[in-house]
């Protein structure tokens, strides 16, 4: 998956998630997006619109277009039943293997994973932990047979303290799920 079909990908995994809650202008949309994730990411209405196009096209949103008190038009986006399984597909997709894009995507995908049942959640953590394993050892196996200088040493020392931290919050996650 390349730069621009991750951040379609979560962008239209956003969308839907927030459409998943309440009906929202393209306007709302944003807002909600921004409100519950601007430290993940901060989309534009350049992004917004297109892929809210690309979802009523794939049947997984619906649109309604009204007119206000004040004479203006106003388009509401609801999502359909089809976009509600769809949200569920894009979160439990098995992660990236480009580990520069996993993380970023993990981290949405986790913030969104309270519409998943409990076997869902348990099997996507399942998943992240394995990846995130792999990467630290990836990692590890070039610290250990690379010789590098201490600048790439630090950089992959702080990138294994990184995923240590992430499997962390999954087992966090897995034990508040299984006290529920």
């Amino acid at each position: 998956m390349y730069r621009c079909d991750i951040i379609i990908f979560m962008i239209e995994l956003l969308i839907l998630f927030e459409l998943s809650k309440k009906i929202l202008t393209m306007y709302g949309i944003s807002k909600e997006i921004r409100g519950d994730f601007s430290v993940l990411t901060t989309p534009s209405y350049g992004t917004i619109k297109p892929a809210l196009r690309r979802l009523e096209v794939s049947g997984f949103v619906k649109t309604q277009k009204t007119i206000s008190a004040g004479g203006r038009p106003s388009t509401y986006y609801s999502i359909t039943n089809e976009g509600r399984e769809e949200l569920k597909r894009l979160i439990v997709e098995p992660p990236l293997d480009n580990p520069i894009q996993f993380l970023p995507m993990a981290r949405v995908k986790l913030a969104c994973a309270d519409i998943l049942n409990t076997d869902a959640q348990v099997k996507m953590f399942a998943v992240l932990k394995a990846k995130a394993e792999s990467i630290i050892a990836d990692a590890k196996n070039i610290l250990a047979f690379k010789d590098l200088s201490f600048y790439p040493k630090m950089v992959f020392d702080n990138l294994i303290c990184e995923y240590k931290n992430f499997i962390l919050l999954l087992e966090g996650l897995e034990n508040a799920g299984s006290r529920e």
